[in-house]
């Protein structure tokens, strides 16, 4: 544990700034650091947060100061279980849940797949490709559900690698869509980016971007307000289908991302159905279908689950 900072402020230190006059009271942190510490809602005057750092300061009042403890650089193993689908001593192929992260990251430091994967492993999975993504060939937006690839030795994520790089890899989703499709079956091109307006977003742009191809086609429509598409990527961008299809008029049921307003199209649906649709918590997608050569034998493998049971549960209530 890091002692947190606390000291009373003295007459002299009226007026200075919180964030300067913390760091400096700490001898040891940065103004930036401490201000960064504040925002996170880590410092207190009097028991009451400091929100602002550019507070003045007040004599006489305690003021308090905690810094979290420092995350290991290193993911750790954690028993979180998973289905396996296939296993050997090259790769896994898992059904990933929705809900479970594929790597750590900020805000998502423990509790993911890449935990659950050195606790399966034990010491064959560590420095397959980095310590933070060790294993990691490709991944899943953390509401989508389905089949994954993960590699236990380098010669595996080598060629895994490189057979996503050059698009050798059949990669099938099942996506409920706002609407119909018209064609009921196409192809929707755009090159992908950041979104210029908002950075945590992906979106078509005109300059910059990657070119992205998804091919689709119609499965099955509900009530003419959602319908249940397949998609085949012909490229693997970030968000790529979630983007190409909300573009395209029809974003993917329940997309807490893409969908700026319930589409029009939702007063077609009858109670409770519409109900149901409106409240599904995650973007109804699944990657049912991954097609690839084996990094070892050669041999041309193919890996299907079916959709998880909220998503097959909606698609019931729906018919």
């Amino acid at each position: 544990m890091i002692e947190p900072l606390r000291v009373t402020a003295p007459p002299e230190a009226a007026g200075q700034r919180a964030d300067r006059y913390l760091a400096e009271a700490s001898g040891t942190l940065s103004r930036s650091r401490v201000k960064s510490l504040i925002e996170a809602g880590h410092a207190t005057r009097d028991g009451l947060p400091v929100t602002q750092p550019a507070e003045p300061i007040r004599a006489g009042s305690d003021y308090a100061l905690t810094q979290p403890d420092p995350v290991s650089p290193t993911p750790q193993p954690q028993d979180i279980p998973f289905t396996i689908l296939y296993e050997d001593r090259a790769l896994i192929v898992l059904d990933k849940p929705a809900g479970l992260v594929v790597h750590p990251a900020p805000g998502n430091q423990d509790g993911t797949l890449v935990n659950a994967l050195l606790a399966h492993c034990g010491d064959a999975l560590p420095g397959i490709g980095g310590e933070r993504r060790p294993g990691i060939v490709h991944r899943l937006d953390r509401d989508t559900s389905g089949v994954m690839v993960v590699a236990k030795t380098e010669q595996a994520l080598a060629a895994l690698s490189a057979a996503f790089a050059a698009r050798d890899i059949e990669r099938v989703y099942r996506a409920l869509v706002w609407g119909m499709p018209v064609p009921a079956a196409g192809e929707i091109a755009g090159a992908i980016g950041r979104d210029p307006r908002d950075r945590k977003r992906m979106a078509l742009v005109t300059r910059g971007g990657k070119a992205a191809l998804t091919r689709y086609k119609t499965l099955g429509v509900y009530q003419a307000a959602a319908s249940l598409i397949e998609c085949r990527l012909a490229t693997g961008r970030t968000h790529q289908i979630r983007v190409h299809l909300s573009s395209a008029g029809h974003p993917v049921v329940g997309d807490p991302v893409y969908i700026r307003r319930i589409p029009a199209v939702s007063r077609a649906v009858t109670e409770p159905q519409r109900s149901l649709l409106l409240d599904f918590p995650r973007q109804a997608l699944h990657a049912a279908t991954l097609g690839f050569r084996h990094p070892v034998t050669g041999h041309e493998v193919r890996f299907e689950t079916p959709p998880p049971a909220d998503f097959q549960a909606l698609l019931r209530a729906l018919a």
